[in-house]
């Protein structure tokens, strides 16, 4: 298939022919069977379900398989006729978790460091420092330090390093699913923009379709068996009814359709659980307030919403809220029957008392790993608090998140969705009255997505409260409850 926009000379060809690879460790391989071509300057989008090797291939295109981590290859997978590893610079990936991309501490190095490695002239690297910024809409002194930034905020960060590379392909996972609406748009349209510029290549890989689908020449989606489901252009793939009830079937989220949800509708929620009184949160103890005077409550059987642009604060309540953060100024205080005996502050509390009571999953679910396999990261909290794991409730959780097939995988070569999955079963496997989560549908196929949120139903109406930092509006719909709109150093709460 040819490109549908003129190539650059540098836009690069890939080709796969029966290319797998399976990580070390696993019996399973991550992605196999895969045979195909993309012409130079095409703009393809991958689609699968959760597990079907998308982000492998990314890895495998931009060739840091076998350095990040040792694996078995199969097959051939070739750059312009030279493997991966030989082409260094002629790709450039973004990876699904940001925070594992950031290296400097300046905005401003950290985008110049990968140009600067590929000799690219001084005066001409910054001149690609300040394009790319602008494309993302990263709008912050260059020397803004990157600890300070959002997840949002670094996910521009890591998409305006790579532009900044100029790469003959450009390899994108999940990039805007951290992102506010705006900012999806705006960064969708960033790599637009670089593409017309520069005619590279693109391959990127997003479970919500819809966003892509009119800037693509291309649909591939990947079988979770191996091999290639469907492969043709977005009107062809996503426009006859038949290819996309199949789509649908196989876990892919396919537009227009949302896939079927179990569990009670939840209620109009109970007592208090805790409570927020002229809170003023902070991401560091000498920063700036990044949210004040926040009021509210936090009701058992409850879901709380907390939305808002990429920076404002979301994730720096979340934890304030959480406990895992002091307050900048103003209380947390946690109602009797949340807290027992271990008083009302959920910041002094120790970390046993901590994971029984409030559960919270991280943005980045790699910062909640601790042990070297699934099965123990989901026996490891129950076992902090009560020396015990019961093997009943781990077999629910992992068969309701469709984590059975990997209990005895390491957590760190699980995709994107996996890891999400194995974040949010860790928390519940203490069985904590509320549950804060980060970003809780990121990396879902459609069918995880429903299983997640008919899990999260079930739990509300069996009187815990879930408070969810999200973008995403479907979820925040299918739980129904408040939402804590934050935007400009103030939270705004809203009834649904």
């Amino acid at each position: 298939m040819t490109a549908a926009h003129p190539p650059a000379a540098g836009a690069v060809q890939v080709s796969a022919r029966g290319w797998g690879w399976r990580h070390a460790g696993r019996k399973a391989f991550a992605a196999r069977h895969l045979d195909l071509d993309i012409g130079p300057g095409e703009r393809v989008l991958l689609l699968g379900a959760s597990g079907a090797g998308k982000s492998t291939v990314l890895h495998g295109l931009a060739g840091v398989l076998g350095a990040q981590d040792e694996g078995e290859q199969e097959g051939g997978l070739l750059l312009d006729g030279v493997p991966p590893a030989a082409a260094r610079g002629r790709a450039g990936l973004v990876l699904q978790d940001p925070e594992t991309q950031v290296v400097l501490a300046r905005v401003g190095d950290e985008v110049a460091f990968a140009a600067e490695n590929l000799a690219v002239p001084r005066e001409e690297i910054w001149q690609r420092v300040g394009r790319a910024l602008d494309d993302v809409g990263l709008d912050l002194p260059l020397y803004h330090p990157t600890t300070a930034l959002s997840g949002g905020q670094k996910q521009r960060l890591a998409l305006a390093s790579v532009l900044a590379m100029e790469p003959g392909l450009l390899l994108l996972d999940e990039p805007t699913a951290n992102l506010d609406p705006d900012g999806v748009l705006e960064v969708r349209d960033a790599v637009v923009r670089v593409l017309e510029r520069t005619g590279a290549t693109l391959v990127v890989v997003e479970h919500r379709v819809a966003v892509w689908a009119d800037v693509v020449d291309r649909v591939i989606v990947l079988d979770a068996g191996g091999g290639v489901l469907a492969d043709g252009s977005p009107a062809g793939i996503l426009g006859h009814e038949a290819t996309r009830a199949g789509l649908a079937h196989a876990g892919v989220w396919v537009p227009g359709r949302r896939p079927p949800l179990g569990g009670p509708v939840p209620g109009a929620g109970g007592g208090p659980l805790l409570s927020a009184r002229s809170l003023t949160v902070a991401r560091t103890k000498r920063g700036p307030a990044a949210v004040e005077d926040i009021d509210l409550r936090v009701h058992e059987a409850e879901a709380l919403g907390i939305t808002g642009p990429n920076g404002a604060g979301k994730s720096t309540a979340a934890l304030t809220l959480g406990g895992l953060l002091r307050p900048r100024a103003g209380r947390v205080d946690a109602a009797p029957s949340l807290a027992g005996a271990a008083g009302s502050d959920p910041f002094r509390w120790r970390s046993a008392q901590l994971v029984q009571r409030i559960g919270t999953v991280f943005q980045e679910p790699e910062h909640q790993f601790l042990t070297a396999s699934v099965g123990e990261e989901l026996e490891f909290g129950p076992r902090r608090v009560s020396g015990t794991a019961d093997p009943r409730r781990i077999t629910e959780l992992a068969e309701r998140l469709r984590l059975t097939h990997l209990l005895k995988a390491n957590p760190f070569t699980l995709s994107g969705g996996e890891k999400r999955r194995l974040s949010v079963a860790t928390m519940l496997a203490t069985a904590p009255r509320l549950l804060i989560l980060d970003e809780p549908t990121f990396g879902q196929d459609a069918g995880t997505w429903a299983e997640l949120v008919t899990l999260l139903r079930e739990l509300i109406d069996d009187g815990v409260a879930v408070v969810s930092v999200t973008h995403d509006a479907d979820f925040i719909a299918a739980l129904g409850g408040r939402t804590l709109h934050i935007a400009d150093g103030a939270g705004r709460l809203v009834a649904r």
